[in-house]
């Protein structure tokens, strides 16, 4: 089993870089092949070029960084991600990941009789790991989960992934040694579940 981890957090002692460690070894420790990205670290560049907007099918990207990231979906069986809640959005590194990496004709195409993306990928299974430092009720009353809609609505079915899986680790700025000692555990789990349940 060959599985993605992207992390998406400048800091290198953030408790999403913590996360992303973890969920690495849990699944090494497993036997998986894990394909790991911080995307902050290896400086992928989140703004798409002219080109890449004008591509229908694949291979539009002339930077070699999206290529090789593009290049390794087709082998993945899972994808997980890391990242804050970033005002109901992902960091603008990980929205350039998506914009540029899940590219038409690399991991969709758009049946225009059907009216409706057809995903290119053989993964079908994802784990979306946030931090945030909004309580539960405001996040669902007042913002109505933005992420989720971003994650498990648009871009997971989008590219044909229909398991979707997300946990949202919070409030993280007044969570104590233990409190992050707990979610640390459970986001071990959530990823060993992820590829338990092949």
């Amino acid at each position: 089993m060959r599985v993605a981890v992207y992390l998406a957090h400048p800091r290198m002692d953030s408790f999403n870089r913590a996360i992303f460690d973890g969920v690495v070894e849990e699944l090494v420790g497993r036997g998986v092949e894990v394909v790991a990205h911080d995307l902050y670290a290896e400086g992928f560049g989140a703004v798409v070029s002219a080109t890449e907007t004008g591509t229908v099918e694949g291979g539009g990207s002339a930077d070699e960084v999206v290529r090789r990231h593009q290049g390794e979906l087709g082998g993945l069986d899972g994808m997980v991600f890391v990242h804050p809640n970033w005002w109901g959005m992902p960091p603008a590194v990980m929205v350039g990941w998506v914009q540029r990496v899940l590219a038409p004709g690399v991991a969709y195409q758009l049946d225009t009789a059907a009216g409706a993306p057809v995903g290119l990928l053989k993964v079908r299974r994802a784990l979306v790991l946030n931090t945030s430092d909004t309580t539960v009720e405001r996040e669902r009353d007042v913002f109505g989960d933005p992420l989720q809609r971003i994650w498990a609505a648009c871009v997971m079915p989008f590219i044909g992934v229909d398991d979707v899986r997300r946990k949202v680790f919070r409030t993280v700025g007044d969570s104590s040694a233990d409190d992050r000692a707990a979610w640390l555990r459970e986001a071990r789990e959530l990823a060993a579940a992820l590829v338990d349940e092949s």
